[in-house]
């Protein structure tokens, strides 16, 4: 992957969303309309941490290559390059998948 040309601040971060299904579990193929949400993705880019009372950062619980889930309508969608992202903040995400 080439280097992403943006830098999230505080406790964003950047995902990649993973791509949606393009059938069911029953294999139907699904047109574009009728696809989830992806809720899944890859950190792409993490922002330093939030900036605390006492003037230190707070540590991020995620890193980038980390796979996670965050809300279905959660964080602003965007286009680099001809792919798209999602900005999320920290507490968007909902889990960290452990593989």
């Amino acid at each position: 992957m080439a280097k992403l040309k943006i830098r999230p601040l505080d406790d964003r971060v950047v995902v990649e969303p993973a791509e949606a299904e393009e059938r069911t579990a029953g294999g139907i193929v699904l047109p574009d309309t009728a696809k989830e949400k992806p809720q899944r993705g890859t950190v792409v880019a993490a922002g330093p941490g939030k900036l605390l009372d006492s003037g230190s950062r707070g540590e991020l619980s995620v890193a980038v290559g980390d796979t996670v889930i965050f809300g279905k309508y959660g964080g602003t969608e965007i286009e680099i390059d001809g792919n798209e992202y999602k900005i999320l903040h920290e507490s968007d995400i909902l889990a960290k998948v452990v593989s």
